[in-house]
């Protein structure tokens, strides 16, 4: 998160907007991965991803610019389901995206190649979920096994992004072997690192406790300097210890406007839906808006800041919208789209 890109966004700010945008682009996926927070029974507004209704080909291209136009974010976070299911509209979308934003950046579990024109985008990021080492892996995520990832990444410039779960962090030495395993990938520009978020009262293995939380981030910690593809910073260590007790504390709930498949019914409260428990957040994103905010700026902390700038946006944004409601030209879906494309086929 660079110096422009921040004093842009505070401007977004304070205009009303929400300087993120994040798209569930579909509601189809061909993996079953466990503790997946997108296909919780109630990830939106109560009701299951994949009874969301979906667009696809120019419906969708035109729904997501038009999102775009009306709330000017300057990223654009194109998640899922799995985004490469719609790989199609994809390479005709982003170029478009990528000329209209700051950055834009697709979430994928990698099951299928990555168009390699899109590495010749330049605000273009590819951000591959991997979840640990090949044998766990493979069983949590088949078909988007370490084969068909290395084969589909080969040339293509990617981030990964692990999502630590409380058996990866009871292994001695397993998140050490994760990060020089893909610091060595010449593809990897780098390493993101998150810790498994829980919804309210689960209790799956995935879930860690305090005490593996602690020996995660001292190990994280020990880790920074040794491999310099893992981008962390002091603070932001600290916020996976301490994180923001609700949406309304974090930063990062507050400037993202996240969206399900049929582009106009919000995943609430943040991009995890359903209701998570915020005690226990190990969202990347989230610790890293955390650790700006906790910056100070002769001597005030910078999210003081942003929440005085939050204020005066949405007063700015009630202003705009009495004085001209804009309509969506996409109506409502009468029900879940069902087509060839969607089944999952990723061969």
């Amino acid at each position: 998160m660079n110096d422009t890109y921040v004093v842009r966004a505070w401007g977004r700010i304070l205009q009303g907007y929400q300087p993120i945008l994040s798209v569930e682009i579909t509601n189809r996926c061909p993996l079953s991965c466990p503790g997946c927070y997108a296909y919780q029974p109630n990830h939106v507004s109560g009701t299951a991803l994949e009874q969301i209704g979906e667009y696809t080909g120019v419906d969708l291209v035109g729904g997501i610019l038009d999102l775009v136009a009306r709330h000017r974010p300057l990223l654009v976070s194109i998640v899922g389901g799995e985004p490469l299911v719609r790989y199609r509209e994809l390479s005709t979308l982003l170029p478009k995206l990528c000329s209209k934003v700051m950055r834009v950046e697709v979430v994928t579990s990698a099951v299928r190649p990555i168009p390699v024109e899109w590495s010749r985008l330049e605000n273009l990021l590819i951000v591959v979920s991997v979840d640990g080492l090949q044998p766990e892996h493979d069983a949590r995520r088949k078909p988007a096994t370490y084969e068909r990832i290395l084969a589909h990444i080969e040339g293509r410039p990617i981030f990964v992004h692990c999502t630590v779960t409380g058996q990866m962090a009871r292994t001695p030495g397993y998140i050490e072997e994760f990060v020089r395993f893909w610091s060595a990938r010449p593809e990897v520009e780098s390493i993101r690192i998150s810790l498994f978020t829980p919804q309210v009262g689960e209790t799956r293995e995935e879930v860690l406790q305090p005490e593996d939380r602690q020996r995660v981030v001292a190990e994280l910690g020990r880790l920074v300097g040794k491999y310099p593809k893992i981008k962390l910073r002091g603070k932001m260590l600290d916020a996976y210890l301490d994180p923001p007790r609700s949406p309304d504390k974090c930063i990062f709930s507050q400037v993202t406007r996240c969206v399900s498949p049929d582009l106009q019914t919000l995943v609430l409260p943040c991009q995890f839906g359903g209701t998570p428990d915020c005690s226990q957040c190990g969202c990347a994103a989230t610790m890293g808006f955390e650790a700006v905010g906790r910056a100070t700026i002769a001597g005030l902390r910078l999210g003081a800041i942003f929440r005085v700038s939050r204020r005066i946006g949405l007063v700015v944004n009630r202003v705009r919208n009495a004085l001209s409601l804009p309509a969506s030209p996409l109506g409502r879906l009468p029900s879940v789209k069902k087509d060839p494309e969607t089944t999952g086929e990723t061969s």
